[in-house]
């Protein structure tokens, strides 16, 4: 196998945009958000550009202060993204979700870089910084389609008991889908990247174990903890909701 993963050609990455532009041209010929695609395309290549120069440094500098600053940022952003669906009540909610994502994504990035992965540094950053991107990703999604249903439970005038139950199996069918499809329908990028650089089938197997592990339990936990912490305000959101819509 080989030792390490080569360094892609700038021409030869330059082939991974034929399917996006396919799929931009179809939005353009449809009159569909062919704009919005592109900005998110850009958006893209500028924000996957700057962090690799940002995390180069971080993980050169290898210091205690700056990992806790990225991940401070990285909850801070992680929680606001997730209460997209509810524009209207953003500001209300930010800090249940801010909680929810610390309490479920915080924990367990210590449980596993401290458990798991036993590091000599608690703060190596070329560790804990990539699995807490995963880890708050992943809440963040999570936290937001559980924000996105209990407000549509809620409009419809369903009790809180039973829009809680909703939202939250609403908001792990995804990862439940990946659950059913690692393996078989899918090697996910952890599991990947290992392979194409060299590490045996079976180690990244484990590592990919743990990564799925982690997302599942962080991001059931902190949809969770939001859909617990919102409830002394369900009622109060339940009747704003009903007089106005999203900004």
């Amino acid at each position: 196998m080989k030792d390490t993963l080569h360094m892609i050609p700038f021409a030869n990455l330059l082939l991974a945009f034929i399917p996006i532009s396919a799929v931009v041209g179809v939005l353009y010929l449809w009159s569909l958000k062919s704009r919005t695609a592109l900005y998110a395309i850009t958006r893209m290549l500028a924000q996957l550009m700057l962090i690799g120069y940002i995390l180069t440094f971080i993980f050169e500098s290898n210091r205690a202060s700056i990992v806790i600053v990225v991940l401070s940022v990285m909850l801070l952003a992680a929680s606001w993204i997730s209460l997209r669906p509810v524009q209207s009540k953003r500001k209300a909610v930010y800090p249940k979700a801010l909680a929810s994502i610390t309490i479920g994504g915080l924990t367990t990035l210590i449980l596993i870089t401290q458990g798991v992965l036993d590091l000599e540094t608690w703060y190596q950053p070329d560790f804990v910084i990539p699995l807490a991107g995963m880890i708050f990703a992943n809440s963040m999604n999570t936290v937001s389609l559980a924000a996105e249903r209990l407000e549509a439970e809620t409009q419809r005038g369903v009790l809180y008991v039973d829009a809680r139950q909703v939202a939250f199996t609403a908001s792990l069918i995804p990862l439940i889908n990946s659950l059913f499809a690692v393996g078989l329908v899918s090697f996910p990028g952890m599991m990947t990247g290992q392979i194409l650089s060299g590490v045996s089938p079976l180690v990244a197997a484990r590592y990919q174990i743990m990564v799925m592990c982690m997302i599942f339990g962080s991001a059931g936990i902190s949809a969770a903890c939001y859909l617990i912490l919102l409830k002394p305000k369900v009622e109060v959101l339940a009747a704003e909701w009903k007089g106005s819509g999203p900004a």
